[in-house]
């Protein structure tokens, strides 16, 4: 599954999708007339990050593109080698497509739910009212009186913060 971000300025909610497509949006974004910080998180973990913003590309080095491929062992029943073996693209494509397609259909887990909604909360929302009350709702696993806590904050942060709090409810 491939990361998301959400930008923010100030308040104001500008940019969600890939990486690369938000830091298309930031660059786009009148800076000097912002109404704030620029912040970026992952969607995620709820953390601000930080994008590389620069324009140029970095010069790519001679040899096969590193993407992050770590070997290790996998054991399987031979009817899995079987199986693996028949498949387009060979075993290691085929395990990571299966992996990526089982991470997408998966709930988030309601802790990594909650915990990604809080350091995003933490990080823009700290100054708000009802911000501390609203924590104790998302960690009691209360989304009426969460939703209530938030309704009157900006709707960028608010949408955000239910969004990333999906999860954290069941």
């Amino acid at each position: 599954m491939d990361s998301t971000c959400t930008a923010f300025v100030g308040d104001i909610w500008i940019a969600s999708g890939a990486p690369d497509e938000v830091r298309d949006t930031m660059r786009s974004f009148d800076n000097d007339r912002a109404a704030g910080a620029l912040l970026v998180f992952d969607d995620e973990t709820g953390r601000q990050i930080d994008l590389d913003m620069r324009m140029e590309e970095p010069a790519r080095a001679r040899g096969r593109p590193r993407l992050g491929v770590i070997a290790r062992e996998v054991t399987l029943l031979p009817r899995h080698w079987e199986w693996l073996r028949t498949q387009q693209g060979g075993a290691s494509v085929t395990l990571r497509r299966l992996i990526d397609d089982a991470r997408k259909h998966q709930g988030r887990d309601p802790r990594t739910a909650r915990d990604a909604t809080y350091h995003f909360l933490s990080a823009i929302a700290g100054d708000k009212p009802g911000f501390e009350e609203a924590i104790r709702a998302l960690y009691a696993g209360d989304e009426a009186r969460f939703n209530v806590l938030v309704g009157d904050w900006p709707v960028g942060i608010r949408d955000h913060a239910r969004s990333l709090a999906e999860g954290a409810w069941s």
